[in-house]
């Protein structure tokens, strides 16, 4: 796939790469500017043990009541590498990252370290790969999706898309539909989950795809719980994927 110029390429290297930098001096932050890390949810059998520790009691409870090996792992995988990463940023080590949620159920950051500046991130895997977003004091979301083919596009579009939405897919051949389908998805779950909303308020957005292909715009109807002022950029992650990042205005910056 060739990215829309201006949009960011995200690699997917193993998770373990990570965790072998050192924590201990903090990674500085700019203002207005989103560091988007991506890595594969694939790691030892060792590896997925060094993380166990890291995780919270909830984290733990939650792992072992998958079913699927794999969906174990990897929820351990990507729990621990949001450790790993928030504590480059923070100086410390990634057992001692300390996470709460807020009513609606967005993760955060409990306590400041070290003087370091608040930082707020959002994290999203999917089918064995992983995006986190990390900024300085600015609530971002972040959504990553497999394209799937079997998704029934045209119900799912008419029942949780806006009109034109709906009407913009439709409009184009059979096998374009199941990638834009799945573009407005990530621009549209990436804003809920910025603004600790749930899917629910799918239909309360509208996108508007940018003409250059990097970024869209978010248009919120009077009523809506969303707040207004957002804007989307879209990440580039290998043929087969969508991926895009939300945050409030249009000032802000991806870095990767």
């Amino acid at each position: 796939m060739n990215p829309a110029i201006g949009q960011p390429v995200i690699a997917f290297p193993s998770i373990e790469l990570i965790t072998t930098a050192d924590w201990s001096v903090p990674i500085g932050m700019e203002d207005r500017t989103i560091r988007v890390w991506g890595f594969s949810l694939d790691g030892s059998e060792s590896f997925v043990e060094q993380c166990r520790p890291w995780l919270s009691e909830d984290e733990r409870g939650r792992a072992v009541r998958f079913i699927r090996q794999q969906d174990h792992v990897r929820f351990m995988l990507a729990h621990g590498g949001l450790r790993a990463v928030l504590s480059r940023y923070l100086g410390i080590a990634p057992g001692a990252v300390e996470l709460s949620r807020s009513e609606a159920g967005k993760p955060f950051v409990t306590k400041e370290v070290r003087g370091q500046s608040a930082i707020t991130f959002n994290i999203s895997h999917a089918h064995g790969r992983a995006l986190i977003a990390v900024s300085k004091g600015q609530e971002v979301g972040v959504d990553l999706e497999r394209i799937r083919v079997d998704v029934e596009v045209a119900k799912l579009s008419e029942r949780y898309f806006t009109p034109s939405e709906h009407a913009a897919i439709m409009q184009l051949a059979q096998e374009q539909r199941a990638t834009r389908f799945f573009r407005y998805w990530v621009a549209k779950e990436a804003v809920l989950k910025a603004q600790g909303i749930g899917l629910r308020a799918l239909s309360q957005c509208e996108i508007l795809m940018g003409a250059d292909g990097a970024g869209a715009e978010v248009l919120v109807p009077a009523g809506s719980p969303l707040e207004h002022n957002w804007a989307v950029r879209f990440l580039s992650c290998d043929e087969g994927w969508e991926a895009a990042v939300a945050a409030r205005g249009v000032d802000w910056k991806i870095v990767v």
